[in-house]
């Protein structure tokens, strides 16, 4: 039941931010669709082959549908909708965030013998891989590798299931958490602190 909600919940939300970043672009339908899919499944195949599982979940009719179905309502509806809706895209990114990044953490809890390594990378590359795949794509720098407090939440998402957090309401309390956080973030403009050698600005 768990598994299912954060997986459904993962692919709505980043299946939205890939089509606003496509249309943001100007990319054509075709871009959104193939932005939005990238989006949407990019994470989950990065973490099951760096982990040596099957990539199970692209070739998953229900998860097709859904992916497909956001998608397609998208990009039918009105442009000054998708102006309105578009101002939520850090909070639609920051649900898919943890959403991934818990379901990842719960997969290597499981196949791993609740080894920490492994439920630390799974839920980055589950949390960030997507988002990570549809801003290089989009041509733009990677949320996840700038001053964003992407990678700390993917690992306190880790860590809240390394800790035993595995009931439906302590996962959805950790969604609720996270998105929190990430908002406060963006509002009160939080980073995470840059090298120190790194070069001044001239």
């Amino acid at each position: 039941m768990a598994w299912t909600i954060l997986h459904m919940i993962g692919l709505l939300s980043y299946a939205a931010t890939g089509a606003f970043v496509a249309l943001e672009t100007r990319y054509s339908f075709v871009g959104v669709y193939a932005l939005g899919f990238i989006t949407a499944f990019g994470g989950s195949v990065i973490r099951n082959i760096i982990i040596g599982i099957p990539v199970v979940e692209i070739w998953e009719v229900h998860a097709i549908l859904t992916v497909t179905i956001t998608l397609t309502i998208i990009i039918i509806i009105p442009l000054s909708w998708i102006d309105h809706w578009r101002r939520f895209g850090f909070f639609f990114d920051s649900i898919g965030l943890a959403s991934f990044a818990l379901q990842g953490a719960m997969l290597a809890d499981a196949a791993f013998n609740h080894h920490l390594g492994a439920i630390l990378l799974a839920a980055m590359f589950t949390g960030v891989g997507g988002g990570m795949m549809r801003d290089v794509i989009a041509g733009r720098k990677p949320l996840a590798l700038k001053e964003e407090v992407h990678a700390i939440l993917t690992v306190l998402c880790a860590l809240c299931i390394w800790l035993g957090f595995h009931s439906t309401p302590a996962l959805i309390g950790v969604v609720i958490v996270v998105v929190t956080l990430r908002m406060l973030a963006v509002h009160y403009q939080w980073r995470v602190p840059l090298p120190c050698h790194r070069e001044v600005d001239k």
